[in-house]
C-alpha cells in the first residue's frame, strides 16, 4: 500500500467503440477534457499529447499498449503545473468492457504515483470531473460545463468531497514519507506519523468517490503506524478492523493480503509470534494479480519492524 493509485469505474450507455473514439479522437476530447485535444498515432511506443486551446502541451507521454476497443495504456506526465512537471511519469490504463444492453463499463486506473505526490493530488479529484463529462457527452451530446476549479457540493463543515479526497491523499503520502525512512523513528517522528495516519483515515471517510477499499486501506495505515512505534494493542485493534472491513466488502487480492499482513505485524509487536506466523503465511498465500502490486507487497514485507518474527530481509 505504499504507492497510491486512483481507480474509477464509469458505466456509459454507449458501445465500446464509441467510448474508444471519445477517448482517442481530438474532435471528441476537446468537448469533455478541459477543451484539450488528444493527439497520437496510437501505436505502441508512439508519443501522445493533450494540447490546450492556446497550443501548449498540458500532458505528454508514451503509448504502451493498444487493443482497440478494449485496452489503452499510456505513461502520463503533466506540464500544466511546474511542481508536477518535475515528477517522474505515472501511468494511466483504460479498460473497456461490454456489459450488454448498449452499456460499456469504463475502468480508469492511474498508477505509479508513489514518487509523484503533486500529480496524485491533482488527478485525484480531476478524473471524477473528466469521466463525468465523458459520460455526459456520449449520453447527451454535451460534456459538462467548463471546470472552473470550484469545489463540488459541500459534504460537511464547508469542505467538499473532492477536497477531502485531496487531503486524504496528502496525509497518506506524508505518512509514507516517515515509514519510508526504514529506521526506528524518534518519539517526535512517531507522534507525527500517527497524526498523519489518522488524518488520512478521517479524510478518506469523507472523500468523494471513496469505497470500502479506501476505508480499509486507511485503517491498515493506522495499524501500521501504531506497529511502527511499538504500540501492539492499538496496532492489533486497527488490524482487526481492517480485516473486518475487507471481509464485509468481499475484498481480495492486494487488500486481503495486507489485512493478513497487518495482523501478523501487530501480533508480532505484542510478542505473540506463534499467532503471527500463520497470519504472515496467509498474507503470502493470497494471489495478487498485478505484478506492480505484488512487488509493493513484497517490498513492504521486507521492511520492519517485525519484532523477531522471521520474514526474511529487514531493512530497518
Amino acid at each position: 500500500m505504499a504507492k497510491p493509485r486512483h481507480v474509477y469505474q464509469t458505466y456509459i450507455r454507449a458501445s465500446a467503440e464509441q467510448v474508444w473514439q471519445a477517448i482517442t479522437d481530438p474532435e471528441f476530447t476537446k468537448h469533455y477534457f478541459h477543451a484539450q485535444r488528444f493527439e497520437s498515432a496510437l501505436e505502441p511506443g508512439s508519443p501522445f499529447r493533450f494540447v490546450a486551446p492556446d497550443g501548449s502541451d498540458s500532458v505528454v507521454g508514451t503509448i504502451e499498449e493498444v487493443d482497440r476497443p478494449r485496452r489503452l495504456v499510456m505513461t502520463w506526465r503533466v506540464l500544466y503545473d511546474a511542481e508536477a512537471a518535475g515528477e517522474p511519469p505515472s501511468r494511466v490504463e483504460w479498460e473497456l468492457d461490454d456489459r450488454g444492453g448498449g452499456v460499456t463499463r469504463v475502468t480508469t486506473v492511474h498508477r505509479d504515483l508513489g514518487a509523484s505526490p503533486k500529480t496524485s493530488e491533482g488527478v485525484g479529484g480531476g478524473w471524477h470531473w473528466v469521466l463525468g463529462s465523458l459520460k455526459s457527452m456520449l449520453e447527451t451530446g454535451e460534456g459538462l460545463p467548463r471546470f472552473t476549479g470550484q469545489q463540488p457540493a459541500v459534504t460537511d463543515g464547508g469542505v467538499g468531497g473532492d477536497e477531502h479526497r485531496r487531503l486524504a491523499i496528502d496525509a497518506n503520502n506524508s505518512a509514507w514519507e516517515l515509514l519510508a525512512l526504514h529506521r526506528e523513528l524518534t518519539v517526535e517522528e512517531g507522534d507525527d506519523l500517527l497524526g498523519r495516519a489518522y488524518a488520512a483515515a478521517h479524510h478518506w471517510r469523507r472523500a468523494g468517490g471513496a469505497g470500502p477499499e479506501h476505508e480499509a486501506r486507511a485503517s491498515w495505515l493506522v495499524s501500521r503506524a501504531h506497529a511502527a512505534v511499538g504500540q501492539g494493542e492499538l496496532a492489533l485493534h486497527h488490524a482487526d478492523r481492517t480485516a473486518a472491513m475487507v471481509a464485509a466488502a468481499a475484498l481480495g487480492d492486494f487488500d486481503l493480503a495486507y489485512a493478513h499482513e497487518a495482523r501478523a505485524r501487530a501480533l508480532a509487536c505484542l510478542g505473540r509470534l506463534g499467532e503471527a506466523a500463520p497470519e504472515l503465511a496467509a498474507a503470502r498465500a493470497v494471489p495478487i494479480a498485478e505484478d506492480e502490486d505484488r512487488k509493493i507487497f513484497d517490498d513492504d514485507l521486507a521492511n520492519g519492524p517485525w519484532f523477531g518474527l522471521a520474514v526474511g530481509a529487514d531493512r530497518r
